[in-house]
């Protein structure tokens, strides 16, 4: 059992932090990597990347977004309670090192998992430059934690509540007009990731993104994570969870995460009717 030792609730609600005792895991996970949780006996496994870790403490920091049936049952968790499974760390860590210029950028729930990169690029010697967004200033996160991890944060806003009125890829395009940049890594929501990739390209930055698909074991075993690179068929578990952004096939990617869109809905709604 993994208990949770501090739960948060974020933004509107809907985004919730949870601190879990997991002290192996905390040891030796890097930035980029995930875990798989469960929460009991008949629950699904769901990957989730690392905001935080504290080897010292033995914690792990995961953030979600309520979407469904499961991550529903995640924010039924109270501190004290615990998951039944975290398997991890899975997937390969980020490559870090000093290279330049590095812009990050996130949105959404991504911002969680950009802030240990952003904060490793930091102290690998890179000059880091932070581009947040979300849909209104309710929405956003870990501003303050982005802050401190980089030299320079610019927030935008889709509804123009806070910050720069306008989406990451605005904001994106000043910066590569304004100097040269060595590198972006971007992770966030799928159309997100695809537009940040395909404005890089024309300015010929080299890009990282960190992919979502559907997992099952999280071990390269099922395939169901399996997305298309280069041309190539590879799995986000083991090959992954981040690849050169200018090679996905982004357009397979959304596809194949709508599969079970209904499914989904339906599983979520029984869920909350029993809750109640």
């Amino acid at each position: 059992m993994f208990k949770i030792v501090k739960r948060d609730e974020m933004s509107d609600g809907t985004v919730v932090l949870n601190e879990v005792e997991a002290p192996k895991i905390a040891r030796k996970a890097k930035p980029g990597q995930f875990v798989i949780l469960k929460a009991n006996e008949t629950g699904e496994r769901i990957p989730l990347t690392m905001a935080e870790t504290d080897p010292e403490k033995g914690t792990i920091t995961i953030i979600y977004q309520v979407v469904g049936k499961s991550t529903a049952l995640f924010k039924s968790l109270q501190v004290g309670d615990a998951y039944l499974d975290v398997i991890g760390p899975l997937g390969k860590p980020t490559h870090v090192e000093k290279i330049g210029n590095v812009v990050c950028v996130g949105g959404g729930t991504g911002i969680a998992v950009m802030h240990p990169i952003t904060r490793a690029m930091k102290e690998a010697g890179n000059h880091v430059i932070c581009i947040i967004g979300a849909r209104s200033k309710d929405l956003l996160i870990l501003e303050d934690r982005m802050k401190a991890a980089s030299h320079e944060l610019r927030v935008c806003t889709d509804d123009g509540s806070y910050g720069h009125h306008g989406f990451v890829t605005d904001v994106l395009k000043e910066v590569l007009e304004e100097e040269k940049i060595d590198q972006v890594v971007a992770i966030g929501p799928v159309p997100m990731m695809k537009f940040v990739s395909k404005m890089t390209k024309e300015y010929n930055v080299p890009t990282l993104v960190s992919l979502n698909p559907i997992m099952v074991d999280g071990t390269g075993m099922c395939g169901g994570c399996r997305v298309t690179v280069g041309g190539q068929t590879k799995f986000a578990c083991v090959d992954g969870p981040e690849f050169d952004g200018h090679q996905v096939d982004y357009d397979e990617l959304m596809m194949r995460l709508q599969a079970y869109c209904e499914d989904e809905k339906k599983c979520y709604e029984e869920f909350c009717i029993m809750d109640e």
